[in-house]
């Protein structure tokens, strides 16, 4: 799987070429639209409510001594809090939103990459691939944060936290990862066929949203080039491997592929 991860972060190398050459600048100006504005958003609440957070954090020390000094980590600790749940919606908001422009994108690469060949896609339409990007987002965004509400409160204790910290990362980079690769995998599978693919290839998927969720610390750019660059790496990584364990198929078909049950 290591070895997987350092070739979904490889594919970022030559992505902003390869969206100039393809002239594919044109399909980002709404989902960049849409990730500044749900960005901000976010950021703002983090600003707004981390100390009303804190405040309710704070009650749960019941003794005089060291009262200050915990209201003020409160604080932090409140706003930490918001950051963290505002990342995980923020990434399946945006990625759900803008799914309808970024299965264009995720094909041209296909279609630079492979040639001309003449094999077959699935044929969706705008609704059709918002509902899945739905779907796909509201699917991995509750299977987050089963994971992330346990893990932010084991964070909080000393040692333990650092690995809880290290979880909580590789389990977001692992969901936008997912998330990127879909606009490729929904022109050739089914639902239940792309979760089983992206299981099979989970490190591809970590590889991809890591850099993706580090970009994201960018201010203000990082709401703007990491959509972009992320899904165009994620489209050149998935298309090899659809090509390379030949699943791309030159039929429509509804069974799971061979490769995928392996």
């Amino acid at each position: 799987m290591f070895k997987n991860i350092i070739n979904g972060i490889k594919a970022y190398f030559g992505t902003f070429q390869l969206i100039s050459k393809l002239g594919l600048w044109k399909y980002f100006a709404i989902p960049i639209l849409i990730s500044v504005i749900t960005g901000l958003s976010f950021i703002a609440l983090v600003y707004f409510f981390s100390g009303n957070l804190g405040s309710l954090i704070s009650k749960a020390w019941v003794w005089e001594w060291g009262s200050e000094t915990f209201a003020t980590i409160s604080t932090y600790i409140g706003g930490l809090v918001i950051l963290v749940l505002g990342l995980i919606l923020y990434k399946h908001i945006v990625m759900a939103l803008s799914a309808p422009f970024m299965s264009p994108v995720s094909e041209k690469v296909e279609a630079h990459l492979l040639g001309a060949t003449n094999h077959e896609h699935r044929n969706t339409s705008f609704a059709q691939q918002l509902s899945r990007g739905i779907r796909i987002n509201v699917r991995n965004l509750v299977r987050e944060l089963l994971f992330m509400i346990p893990l932010l409160i084991l964070s909080l204790i000393p040692v333990v936290g650092i690995l809880a910290t290290i979880l909580i990362f590789v389990i977001q980079a692992y969901y936008v990862g997912f998330g990127n690769m879909d606009y490729t995998m929904e022109r050739h599978f089914g639902y239940k066929e792309s979760v089983q693919f992206v299981r099979k290839h989970r490190g591809t998927a970590i590889g991809n949203g890591i850099v993706f969720v580090l970009m994201l610390f960018i201010p203000i750019l990082g709401f703007i080039i990491t959509l972009p660059i992320s899904v165009v790496a994620a489209s050149t990584e998935t298309v090899k491997i659809l090509e390379e364990k030949k699943l791309i198929t030159h039929s429509v078909t509804t069974s799971i592929p061979k490769e995928i049950e392996e």
